[in-house]
């Protein structure tokens, strides 16, 4: 009978296993096949009750309270603005800015063609018939449009039809008026953001003020592009290595109603950073200083002069006043757009980790008051989605009830106690209307896809946007794994958060290998309570073809605070390392464990970390994959690297130590890939050739692919799939 109970449940896991779909690399990376829907292409109106949704050249109107009231804004536009990919209402909602034609550039930034519709009139303009334009942004009065061409700065008046050119010395690897150079765009951009803005509008719309940078004597970057012609083509790009001239920036102030310059905003000096300006709510300037070192940043208040009526010196600035000086041991943490929010109410809000942790402060009007944590707690507040001023009310999300999870508040402006909107555990992030009545809700935890909804600011439920039904029928034909959460603990106690994917039925008679997937760069965090349908799946092929595979967070990433994150400075690489070495030594203890298949790989600051594991960790890791991996910090930007080890003249050692170009002698056997773009304009293929210029003296066997024309992502013309495609075989042949 017993005998008869075993066959019976045999056969069937067996036909489980037989009944079970195989995920392959074209599910994963051609056709995309378990990425999930975010539910959240739409904008919010202003009255706060309705919402817009593009779909084939139309605008779609829905009403939050009754989705069955849809009307249709027909958009009778011309043929080429009418594949727009991007739109914007003014702040009457009297005209559209159409986006199309869209070219990348850089990392945020992109060339496109821009138009205006007017909703009344039906009539469409563009904005510039001679070039392609950046950063296109209508004035809050909806009476101008500023734009960039050509490294120079223009605004439109819109009914007259007016173009004035407000610089004319813009020029390519010169000077950019309005628009932030390389490492500004990469390095100052916020996460909450598109990208770093360079020119903003005052708040009553008769001012433009705009950063201008001077990077004559940046020291130019090549890239070579490989397009079929007898001879590549070359092209070169201004880019600060470490200890090298950044630009030159200043900021300057536009007087729309007069239509003149109004000079230089002063209280800079040569070496200072400007990631930010801003506007008071009565339209004074203010500037973000930041000192190249990046540990103190102060806000400089600026006020023109015709705003207090001093005709004699109406193209002047009253001198910059000292608003407020934020310092910090290793660097002050400059993440979000919404560092600083002036209240209509008088004083403002600022987001800093004097406390320990990422925290919202808020000040009064009253110069020198010190400001009070307005969301105190041992945990990072790590987004902040604005204030409802006429209710005394702002919203934030903050990593509880652990730093994997994300849940949303809402605060008060008079120190009454915060209000949880998001009870649940996992990732939950929010969308809100103008009026901060009505919220979008995107919930998702390890194991589930976004489920979107469309909420009342009580957290009442109105209606569904997206659950996802199909990823999530798709993981249980696919057989997914669920994602399991743990900790390691270190020799001194310090506890890493990690996670896990086994395969479903583990076999006690067997040992299984393992492969660890990292990124572990500064603030960053890729042990969260949210879904990955992107790389995740593949994971998932990887756990089906009987792998382990695994992710833990090193110290100096996020979530757990000031101390944990900065742990790393001045030695950005060595705990991190050793951190991911612990960990390896951990798997390699338990008796489920092939010792001796343990694996790691990673892109980015993650192959960084991956190729000084496998160097510095060669007892412990068989095998590693480095995809556009940094190899030494000195060949990496100034902005980000100087904020975390100073420059090579400081701190020789911090760089010497821990960049893998110096260790290639200690690689074992020939198990290690290193993968890269060759017009990578951020991790540059310089970084690539090094290493293995290294490896070959040194006489070590490694393999390498490279991808010519392809920038940091890797990604166009079948890359990504041929990428993963050399990934997945050298963990199967290495593993």
């Amino acid at each position: 009978m017993k005998k008869t109970l075993v066959l019976a449940a045999f056969f069937c896991f067996s036909g489980l296993l037989f009944a079970q779909k195989q995920i392959t690399l074209d599910d994963c990376f051609v056709f995309y096949k378990f990425y999930p829907e975010s539910g959240t292409h739409f904008q919010y109106l202003k009255d706060g009750v309705h919402y817009a949704e593009a779909e084939n050249g139309t605008l779609h109107i829905h009403s939050v309270l009754n989705e069955k009231l849809d009307s249709v804004l027909t958009l009778n536009l011309p043929a080429a603005a009418r594949a727009f990919d991007q739109f914007s209402f003014s702040e009457d909602e009297s005209l559209l800015l159409l986006r199309t034609a869209t070219e990348p550039v850089y990392r945020h930034s992109v060339l496109a063609s821009y138009y205006i519709y007017h909703v009344q009139t039906g009539n469409t303009t563009t904005v510039f018939e001679s070039a392609k334009q950046q950063f296109v942004a209508l004035s809050p009065d909806g009476s101008r449009v500023a734009f960039v061409a050509g490294n120079n700065l223009y605004v439109k008046d819109l009914k007259s039809g007016q173009t004035t050119q407000i610089t004319r010395d813009g020029a390519k690897n010169k000077i950019i008026n309005g628009l932030p150079d390389w490492v500004y765009e990469e390095e100052f951009s916020p996460v909450d953001g598109d990208g770093m803005v360079a020119t903003k509008w005052s708040p009553d719309g008769s001012m433009l003020a705009f950063i201008r940078f001077d990077e004559t004597n940046v020291p130019e970057f090549p890239l070579t592009w490989y397009e079929g012609a007898n001879y590549p083509r070359r092209s070169t790009f201004k880019y600060p290595k470490v200890g090298s001239p950044n630009s030159v920036v200043s900021v300057h102030l536009y007087d729309a109603e007069a239509g003149s310059m109004t000079g230089e905003v002063m209280g800079l000096e040569p070496d200072d950073y400007v990631p930010r300006i801003n506007w008071t709510t009565d339209n004074q300037l203010v500037m973000s200083r930041l000192n190249r070192r990046q540990d103190t940043l102060e806000l400089l208040l600026a006020v023109p002069a015709r705003l207090i009526n001093d005709p004699e010196n109406s193209k002047k600035w009253i001198p910059s006043r000292l608003l407020l000086q934020e310092t910090d041991a290793a660097y002050v943490e400059l993440e979000s757009e919404n560092k600083l929010t002036f209240l209509q109410q008088g004083g403002f809000l600022w987001t800093s980790e004097r406390s320990g942790f990422q925290h919202i402060h808020q000040f009064s009007p009253s110069p020198g008051v010190t400001g009070r944590d307005a969301t105190p707690g041992n945990f990072d507040v790590t987004a902040f989605y604005g204030v409802d001023h006429k209710n005394n009310k702002f919203y934030y999300q903050t990593a509880t009830p652990t730093p994997l999870d994300r849940q949303v508040w809402e605060g008060d402006l008079k120190g009454g106690a915060p209000r949880l909107l998001t009870p649940k555990n996992g990732t939950n992030d929010a969308v809100f209307s103008p009026t901060f009545d009505y919220f979008t809700h995107s919930w998702q935890d390890a194991n589930t896809p976004p489920f979107v909804t469309l909420c009342k600011r009580s957290g009442e439920v109105l209606r569904t946007l997206t659950a996802n039904e199909r990823v999530i029928q798709l993981r249980k034909e696919y057989g997914f794994v669920d994602k399991k959460f743990f900790q390691i603990q270190l020799a001194d106690s310090t506890l890493l958060n990690a996670w896990m994917l086994q395969p479903a039925r583990m076999d006690s008679t067997r040992k299984y290998p393992i492969l660890l997937d990292n990124y572990g760069g500064p603030g960053s965090q890729t042990v969260q309570n949210q879904y990955d349908g992107y790389v995740g799946s593949w994971h998932q092929l990887l756990v089906q073809k009987g792998y382990v595979v695994v992710s833990v967070d090193n110290r100096g990433t996020g979530a757990r605070g000031r101390d944990f994150k900065k742990c790393t400075q001045l030695q950005l690489g060595k705990f991190e390392t050793q951190d991911q070495i612990a960990a390896a030594r951990y798997f390699r203890a338990q008796p489920w464990v092939d010792a001796g298949r343990i694996g790691i790989w990673g892109w980015s600051f993650g192959g960084y970390l991956s190729t000084s594991c496998i160097l510095k960790g060669n007892d412990v890791f068989k095998m590693a994959m480095a995809v556009a991996p940094v190899t030494n910090w000195k060949w990496y930007d100034s902005a980000y690297t100087e904020r975390y080890m100073h420059t090579t003249k400081d701190n020789a050692a911090g760089y010497e130590e821990n960049s893998p170009v110096n260790f290639a002698s200690m690689l074992r056997g020939d198990n290690y890939l290193i993968c890269h773009g060759t017009a990578d304009d951020n991790v540059h293929w310089q970084q690539t050739t090094e290493m293995i210029n290294a490896l070959v003296k040194a006489n070590k066997q490694f393999e390498t692919y490279y991808y010519p024309n392809r920038n940091h992502g890797i990604y166009g013309d079948n890359a990504t799939r041929h990428l993963f495609t050399k990934l997945t075989d050298f963990v199967l042949e290495k593993l």
